[in-house]
């Protein structure tokens, strides 16, 4: 059951007993006194403002089959649904979206092979920057806001053109889900908190699930099951023990979940970068609502005719839409597009994107917090969309 079906069927329960409980006090001939205070009960009701957990949709028993050796099969390469980590109870005002749990302070059940280092070294440079606009050649501007960085021989006007058509598909009134949310590198992990140097020695991989980038992706679809929007996260280590042919171990996963549930219009592989040089590392973050949060980058891949992507323009269609409502909601939180000849598994809907949510020298904290506003943008995208 969403949130919005469970927090409707709690409010009309509140609206026959708001009604009832004095009708049937005053027909059993209590006192008025009585009545009020059976009123004055009934108002501190509490509608789950502080009481109700995150639904997390992909445990409901259609979307998930229960395992006692769920952790066992993550390292093993098994196809694991989300439990919804990390979402405690709803703040009152909806503009924050969901409470999550500082990822610092997550525990896991299971952190695997590659658990997430307790004791740091300093021994290279963090450098705390901000990406502005962009100007070149190669980067044109969308028409709400937001840039394309175009690596292709398509040109600019082109593919202005094509981005001001609306994304290919719609989604529906349903309980079925819609996104699919999954990570070829699942592994790959961040820094615990802002601070000036960095610890050469760790490789930003870790199978601690609250601690890579699997808990962005448990960010993101907390705001969108907010949003009654169903959500599959896809937990499957891809990239670990070995890292080749991460991509084809990927699309092994999420094939046969696109063919169980034909109602998942959007395919969300959720990353982050890597920039460094030598001896330093960036953390490209901006600050939204008095927060900072990391810098993210929508990455649409083109086909030249060799890649097997002929309806590549329509998932950047779907691009530019994210691209302008994420910007729009928050300013400053994009990078341009990346729009070049790369595969990445966009075949198999025409709403494939990948997203890099931040980059190695991000903190938890802020890429959780990217997760958190990529979801309520992408909510209200589709939302917009629906049928």
């Amino acid at each position: 059951m969403t949130r919005y079906k469970k927090r409707k069927i709690i409010g009309t329960v509140k609206f026959c007993a708001l009604i009832l409980i004095p009708l049937c006090a005053a027909f059993v001939g209590r006192e008025a006194s009585d009545i009020r205070r059976a009123a004055e009960k009934l108002n501190n009701i509490n509608l789950g403002k502080g009481e109700e957990r995150a639904v997390d949709i992909a445990a409901q028993p259609e979307y998930h089959k229960s395992s006692e050796n769920d952790m066992e099969d993550i390292l093993g390469g098994g196809n694991i649904i989300s439990e919804g980590y990390g979402a405690e109870e709803e703040k009152s005002d909806e503009k924050l979206g969901i409470k999550l749990e500082n990822p610092m302070d997550m525990v896991s059940e299971n952190a695997g092979d590659k658990p997430y280092p307790t004791e740091w070294y300093e021994t290279g440079d963090v450098i705390r920057t901000t990406y502005g606009y962009y100007s070149g050649t190669s980067f044109f501007d969308l028409d709400k806001c937001g840039q394309v960085n175009n690596k292709t021989y398509i040109p600019n006007d082109t593919l202005y053109s094509e981005s001001l058509c609306l994304p290919n598909f719609t989604i529906s009134n349903t309980d079925e889900p819609q996104v699919l949310i999954y990570h070829t590198h699942t592994t790959e992990s961040f820094e615990p908190y802002v601070r000036e140097h960095y610890d050469t020695s760790f490789n930003y991989r870790s199978t601690d699930e609250t601690k890579n980038i699997v808990m962005v992706g448990d960010a993101i679809q907390a705001e969108l099951e907010a949003k009654g929007i169903g959500v599959i996260h896809a937990r499957t280590i891809h990239d670990y023990p070995s890292y080749n042919g991460s991509y084809d171990r990927s699309r092994e996963t999420i094939v046969p979940i696109l063919e169980q549930y034909p109602s998942i219009k959007v395919a969300l592989d959720i990353h982050r970068d890597a920039i460094s040089g030598d001896g330093f590392i960036y953390q490209p973050y901006v600050e939204i609502d008095g927060k900072e949060a990391a810098q993210i980058m929508i990455i649409s891949g083109c086909d030249d005719g060799t890649l097997g992507m002929p309806e590549y323009m329509k998932n950047f269609h779907f691009a530019c839409s994210l691209q302008q409502q994420i910007e729009g909601d928050f300013s400053g939180l994009t990078r341009p597009i990346l729009f070049d000849y790369r595969h990445y598994n966009q075949d198999l809907t025409t709403g494939s994107l990948l997203i890099e949510v931040g980059s190695h020298g991000n903190t938890l904290e802020q890429v959780q917090y990217s997760g958190q506003l990529i979801g309520r943008s992408l909510a209200e995208l589709l939302l917009s969309l629906r049928e």
